[in-house]
């Protein structure tokens, strides 16, 4: 008779230091923020598909930009969370909950730590991203300063490349650690700024930063030594990407002291659909049409349409004495993301910079 099999391990094991997963840690009127069931905070490159490390030290985002590529990671954590995942999950849609429900990965400098010391974690001359799925620097860092402990952790290792991408000048705050930190590895951080333009960003992002917040902090990095770059992410076809507002950021990001810019169109997910085009129906009624016919048969804008854009980012930068970064569309997708092949751009869409 064959042996019984061994009893299934839950997905998230009792842990002494986070006894009760996705436990309320605090709520406003309409935001709650809970405890993230993680048992470790390193992803590999096997899991980002990407040949970089990542850490995400919360899983959604307060700032609410409606065009945003992350919302299913919230969907995967709370199924993954069992019971009590369910009960958070039904409490909105998913793509609303990743902006409504933060969920905060506390104990995560000593989860660096303890991975620091094994075989899972990053080895010297390793790349890893801090926030890849979320905003490092979102509201929820100045009360839990998740973000900080986790940079703190990292000065005990040497020689990777560590990247930090968000919207918030709350970055600011830890340039002491990030100088110690750039004395072991090589640091960058990407602000990401899709326009400059303060209405039309109060739109597209409505908690987030303002542009002239988000430059500020770029210039008190640059005065500080830190290698700075902006992410222009996503360009948004029709609304962010007539050639004088391009340049207008790109003089503004050189102006602020940035070394470099990166650019790549909209993509447009499942679950970001859901949240992105209301917003495009309400505010921009004139290309909705447009945007259904042009990302109906795949989440990616037309490959004319990107490499079109990549030859005026180039330019303009070249101009202002910027390097640029270019993104490859694998370079865009996760390793579990089916991608269907692009579709024509619809003519009405055609920009003006192309």
């Amino acid at each position: 008779m064959r042996p019984a099999d061994p009893p299934v391990a839950p997905a998230f094991a009792p842990d002494p230091l986070r006894p009760d997963p996705l436990r309320l840690l605090s709520a406003q009127a309409d935001l709650q923020y809970h405890a993230a069931p993680s048992r470790g905070i390193f992803n590999p490159p096997a899991a980002t598909g990407m040949g970089f490390w990542s850490i995400n030290p919360y899983v959604g985002c307060a700032f609410g930009c409606a065009y945003c590529y992350a919302r299913d990671t919230h969907r995967w954590t709370l199924e993954r969370a069992g019971e009590v995942g369910r009960e958070v999950a039904n409490a909105m849609p998913p793509w609303l909950a990743f902006e409504r429900r933060v969920l905060v990965k506390e104990h995560a400098g000593a989860r660096i730590r303890e991975a620091l010391r094994s075989s899972r974690s990053p080895r010297p001359g390793d790349s890893v991203v801090i926030g890849s799925a979320t905003d490092p620097y979102q509201p929820a860092e100045r009360r839990f300063r998740v973000t900080r402990e986790i940079l703190e952790s990292l000065l005990s290792a040497r020689d990777f490349t560590i990247v930090i991408i968000t919207k918030s000048p709350l970055v600011t705050r830890d340039v002491d650690v990030l100088q110690r930190l750039a004395e072991r590895h090589t640091v960058q951080v990407h602000v990401s700024l899709i326009t400059v333009d303060r209405e039309l960003a109060r739109r597209l992002e409505p908690r987030a930063p303002t542009p002239d917040a988000r430059l500020r902090g770029v210039r008190r990095l640059a005065d500080a030594g830190l290698a700075v770059s902006v992410n222009c992410m996503p360009v948004l076809p029709g609304i962010t990407d007539a050639p004088a507002m391009l340049e207008a950021l790109v003089q503004q990001v050189a102006a602020a002291g940035a070394r470099s810019l990166g650019a790549c169109a909209l993509r447009l997910r499942s679950a970001s659909r859901k949240r992105y085009l209301p917003v495009i129906r309400e505010n921009f009624p004139e290309l909705s049409a447009k945007y259904e016919a042009t990302y109906r048969h795949s989440v990616y804008a037309a490959e004319n349409y990107r490499a079109g854009l990549q030859q005026v980012i180039e330019r303009l930068c070249r101009k202002y004495g910027l390097t640029t970064r270019e993104y490859r569309r694998d370079d865009e997708g996760s390793a579990d993301e089916e991608v269907a092949l692009p579709a024509p751009l619809a003519p009405e869409l055609q920009l003006v910079l192309l």
